[in-house]
């Protein structure tokens, strides 16, 4: 859909990136760490000044404690953390269960790994986890949970009592849980990010991938990591040695310095909302119905009362048509679900967003 926007000068709200400039104090500081000569490979692990400041992080927000020599290990972004997480842990026949509409990259590295994908959907219309399923499902072979929240790309955050449901079906067993928490400064409506960690029958068996390219809205610098006890994250070393080595240096060095100021990532939750509420209210009287957008950057939006065209098409249709790109929810099922439902990235600077919903109220 991007190389869609691109060939039609379209206005790309699709693919999840933000759509607005890095800190320049953030860019200083790169340029800083370079000039000093640090531009060759860091310690395949993370340099220890990044590892120290997450774990600093992880004690100020959640009361977290990650051993910063043996606990925390930087990645080339968080597809890769996740890649190394999924291949550190699942065997050929390993039962793996997600979440349906699922983000993409998930299923392919179970795949390769030979594991098998076990499917649950969120039932709508608000997305919520079906535990009783997901308890029906577990099995002696099962392995691992994925989950992912705030969730791309329905928005929907996790909250104590969906913690303590999968706390309770995991208790007794060697589960491990995968959290994707890429998005964990994105809370809107007062809500608050619940790491899975927090919860004490989870933290032992939970890795937390997480992102400084989301939070720093510079996703292109590829800066992810991993939060796992001693021995999962040990494994999760051995293929991340073997994938990426390392993460850029100057970049790790820049990042440790930024996160002395906590102020960095504490105000992205009411940046994002006056994005998110910004979009929304512009579309107010259009014929899209919106769709509760907990967090994320991301925002649902049902056109079953313009079109009965596949979601495919009709995202197509109104990159090409109308210049607004966006994604078609069905490429999140396996099978295809379509629901009518497209995806908007509000991450973008608001005259980009005033364009675009003008451009959607024309439907």
């Amino acid at each position: 859909m991007s190389a869609l926007a691109q060939q039609h000068n379209a206005i790309n709200l699709a693919q999840g990136f933000p759509g607005f400039s890095v800190d320049q104090d953030l860019i200083d500081l790169v340029y800083k760490y370079m000039s000093k000569g640090l531009n060759q490979y860091s310690p395949m692990v993370g340099v220890l000044k990044l590892r120290e400041a997450l774990n600093l992080k992880q004690q100020k927000l959640h009361q977290l404690y990650y051993n910063p020599e043996s606990e925390i290990t930087i990645c080339a972004g968080a597809t890769e953390a996740v890649f190394s997480a999924i291949s550190a842990v699942i065997n050929e026949g390993d039962d793996v269960i997600c979440f349906e509409p699922v983000f993409d990259i998930y299923p392919p590295a179970v795949h390769l790994n030979k594991g098998k994908l076990i499917r649950i959907k969120l039932k709508q219309p608000h997305f919520d986890y079906d535990w009783e399923e997901v308890k029906s499902k577990i099995n002696s072979k099962t392995k691992l949970i994925i989950l992912n929240s705030p969730h791309n790309p329905t928005g929907k955050v996790l909250t104590n009592e969906d913690l303590n449901q999968l706390a309770n079906i995991v208790k007794d067993t060697n589960i491990i849980v995968l959290s994707d928490e890429v998005y964990e400064h994105i809370v809107f409506d007062g809500k608050q990010h619940i790491c899975l960690a927090i919860h004490p029958e989870l933290k032992h068996r939970t890795i937390i991938v997480a992102s400084l390219g989301k939070v720093f809205h510079c996703t292109g610098w590829r800066i992810g990591y991993c939060l796992a006890p001693e021995k999962l994250s040990a494994e999760i070393r051995k293929v991340h040695q073997f994938v990426t080595f390392s993460a850029n240096t100057a970049i790790q060095y820049a990042m440790a310095e930024y996160l002395e100021s906590d102020q960095h990532y504490l105000g992205l939750p009411d940046f994002f909302q006056q994005k998110r509420d910004f979009f929304a209210s512009r579309l107010t009287n259009s014929s899209f119905k919106l769709l509760p957008s907990e967090g994320s950057y991301f925002q649902l939006a049902s056109y079953s009362a313009i079109s009965q065209q596949s979601d495919i098409e009709f995202a197509k249709m109104l990159t090409i048509e109308h210049g607004v790109a966006s994604i078609p929810i069905s490429c999140f099922y396996a099978d295809g679900q379509d629901d009518k439902i497209v995806r908007f990235c509000f991450a973008k600077e608001t005259n980009e967003l005033e364009v675009a919903a003008s451009r959607l109220l024309r439907l």
